[in-house]
């Protein structure tokens, strides 16, 4: 597709309202920040507090309120290893219901576009590196997050059947790991990159002369800043009307070895790594071909990692007194 055939953006939000669920969170919080500057002027963020969207009656009373032309959804249950553990029937029960009805209710009360947000845990255990979108049904998901990659990848199963029976504009989208500031640097729910920072930093602080890390640091992840993720995911909103579900990351593969050792020298710690081989390590490893997004609707990543963990690291190191 060339580039001169997509809509000019600001004509293309200029009448629309848009609804992005989970937008007072870490993604959603860049995605407000696409939106404004890419020319969107009503935005609907449906504060938790106000909606619970694994309420039918909340997702109606939602719609209602917001009168929205396109949805993102980006609300979840989400969270590392631990979390997905700790919770797997809550990860399981609270994503497919806060998704699988929305998607419902929003054909129902005739959404022009809807985004659907999923994960690459919905990806088999041992994909082929570069994971590929045709790939995606070849088998089980890893265990660990099994119960939310499933739950999320309902909304692929969701979006094409309502597509092929009643015509609705849903797409899918898979981003890889974010990570960037405003994250989430909770040890109990994280995900590895604040966590390993927060455990640097923190160490760095107490003068610690070792930090304790999951697993054996052989698996392989890619990592994609989040206001990159952002700008694919409106990007997508604004020119992607299939059917087929599209990856969403930066084209990278780092060890969490290597990845443990790059933030402890961007953290200025110098002790010892000691890992924990009692602790899963999770998808061994983990990587993705990002040819369909850029083919599609033209998105290509465009943090570098290093930089991208500097500002990451710098946002920690000025907020973490908040930090709970």
């Amino acid at each position: 597709m060339n580039q001169t055939n997509y809509p000019d953006p600001k004509e293309f939000w200029a009448d629309k309202k848009v609804c992005v669920t989970g937008g007072d969170g870490f993604l959603g919080s860049f995605v407000q920040k696409v939106l404004a500057e890419r020319g969107a002027k009503e935005v609907f963020i449906p504060l938790i507090d106000d909606y619970d969207l694994t309420d039918k009656d909340n997702i109606r009373r939602m719609l209602s309120d917001a009168k929205p032309n396109v949805i993102i959804h980006l609300a979840a249950l989400a969270g590392g290893i631990g979390a997905n553990l700790a919770r797997p029937a809550e990860f399981f029960y609270k994503n497919l219901m806060m998704g699988v009805p929305l998607m419902h209710e929003a054909w129902q009360s005739g959404v022009d576009k809807f985004v659907a947000i999923g994960t690459i845990c919905a990806y088999p255990k041992f994909t082929p590196i570069p994971f590929q979108e045709k790939n995606l049904w070849d088998g089980y998901p890893e265990e660990t997050n099994a119960p939310y990659g499933l739950a999320k990848k309902m909304l692929l199963v969701q979006a094409q059947a309502y597509r092929e029976q009643y015509g609705f504009n849903a797409i899918y989208l898979l981003p890889v790991n974010l990570y960037g500031p405003r994250d989430n640097f909770n040890l109990e729910t994280s995900h590895v990159i604040p966590a390993l920072i927060r455990k640097m930093n923190d160490a760095v602080d107490r003068n610690d002369k070792e930090v304790v890390l999951w697993g054996d640091g052989s698996p392989t992840r890619e990592f994609f800043y989040a206001g990159d993720a952002a700008r694919g995911i409106v990007m997508a909103a604004e020119r992607y009307h299939g059917s087929e579900p599209v990856n969403l990351g930066a084209g990278m593969e780092i060890s969490i070895k290597d990845l443990a050792l790059m933030i402890a020298e961007l953290s200025g710690f110098e002790g010892g790594l000691v890992w924990d081989t009692s602790k899963p390590n999770g998808q061994p490893r983990r990587a993705l071909d990002t040819q369909r997004a850029k083919d599609y609707f033209g998105f290509e990543a465009e943090m570098p990692f290093k930089e991208g963990l500097k500002t990451t690291i710098e946002w920690y190191r000025k907020n973490k007194d908040q930090i709970k």
